[in-house]
């Protein structure tokens, strides 16, 4: 499995797949070609199909230079290998195919990744086993795997994951795109401080995770967790048990860690892209991810912590991804409020358990790719299907 580096990134949003990683793509193809006159970008299946209300564009253009560059929108035909296909000339030469597959993580055609493994684990069975032999906890192994300096980027994720949270919740006003959703995250924040305690967590949490996803659709800096879309679940659920719980920064760290490998094993062994396998890959990956967390922090066991993630991952399977004009706003923002509060019941109802469930984490892993595979290709960010057919002006 690869670095948490590759999966908790840092950048702008609105969409890891469809802006950071066109943007990144990009980059490495303009440093092979510093000195061309002209580029010429083609954006295959959901690049082309949602990539205004993405700005892929943009985010192209900025990278190679919009006097040079020439982007081409072919959204009734894929390249093969995944939905998010490019293809890069340069001066008319030089062909480079490349995938945006999630999270904003590229692969070239063929299926060659372009980053090397650091953890020696191939699912979650793998790694309970070593947690078993050895009675270390979840956020060691990746200490063990990357070093003492992956602490320190730890806590610069987690320092961007608070700001987009308090830049959120400050803004009023209309998010960019033209539909004219207005920001909630403050005036849910503000209305939660008075509610009683049995309402008020659902709330707080609503807010924070809308927040952070309403900074995401602004073109805000956020965390991938495991992805812009779904960049408001994780940051949501540290900041509540943060305040409740007086966790420090250390045990916030373990926990963004401990949720680092749930994330790393359904990049491995399934897919965070919504184009690929629909916003079960985003939202629900992001609800795993964070029960996972909130269950560390709660004191929980390994086992506890997987069967967390197992839980908040299962009862996503099949979640269409189908953003309504495209853009990571309906209904995006909101299903990141929802899956932060899942998220801390799921947690809680494996605290309750001894570990020890019917259904192992890595099934439902199997059984989402399988699943996403499945759904026809509507319903899986081409905004063509579901929400995104029938949500009108």
């Amino acid at each position: 499995m690869e670095s948490l580096r590759e999966l908790y990134r840092i950048g702008l949003g609105p969409s890891s797949s469809h802006t950071m990683g066109p943007a990144k793509a990009a980059e490495i193809y303009l440093g092979r070609h510093p000195g061309a006159k002209a580029f010429e970008v083609t954006l295959y299946g959901s690049l082309a199909a949602t990539g205004v209300g993405h700005f892929t564009d943009r985010a192209l253009a900025q990278v190679l230079g919009a006097d040079r560059t020439t982007i081409r929108w072919n959204g009734q035909e894929t390249l093969g290998d995944h939905p998010n296909g490019m293809k890069f000339t340069a001066d008319g030469a030089d062909e480079w195919i490349v995938f945006s597959v999630g999270g904003g993580a590229l692969r070239e055609a063929g299926g060659r990744r372009m980053v090397h493994d650091v953890y020696p684990y191939t699912g979650m069975a793998d790694i309970l086993a070593r947690c078993e032999a050895t009675g270390a906890p979840l956020w060691q192994l990746v200490e063990e795997a990357e070093g003492e300096k992956i602490t320190a980027y730890m806590e610069e994720v987690l320092k961007t994951m608070y700001a987009a949270i308090d830049a959120g919740l400050k803004r009023d006003g209309v998010l960019p795109g033209g539909m004219r959703l207005q920001r909630r995250a403050r005036s849910i924040y503000q209305k939660s401080r008075f509610l009683q305690p049995e309402f008020r967590r659902t709330g707080l949490v609503a807010a924070y995770a809308t927040a952070v996803s309403e900074e995401n659709a602004a073109l805000g800096t956020v965390v991938t967790a495991p992805t812009c879309g779904s960049s408001g679940v994780l940051p949501g659920v540290l900041r509540y048990l943060s305040e409740t719980l007086g966790s420090d920064v250390r045990e916030q760290v373990h926990a963004l860690e401990t949720a680092g490998l749930v994330g790393n094993v359904v990049k491995r062994n399934g897919s965070i892209s919504g184009a690929e396998v629909g916003c079960q890959g985003e939202v629900g990956v992001a609800c795993a991810m964070a029960a996972a967390a909130a269950a560390y922090l709660y004191g929980g066991t390994a086992p506890q912590c997987e069967t967390a993630a197992e839980i908040g991952l299962e009862h996503f399977l099949g979640l269409t991804c189908d953003p309504v004009k495209g853009l990571v706003q309906i209904p995006c923002i909101e299903r990141n409020a929802i899956a932060a509060n899942r998220a801390l019941v799921a947690a809680e109802m494996a605290i309750l358990s001894d570990g020890r469930h019917r259904v192992s984490f890595d099934e439902v892993v199997a059984t989402m790719l399988r699943t996403g595979h499945d759904l026809p290709s509507l319903y899986r960010e081409t905004a063509e299907g579901g929400l995104a057919a029938h949500v009108k002006d």
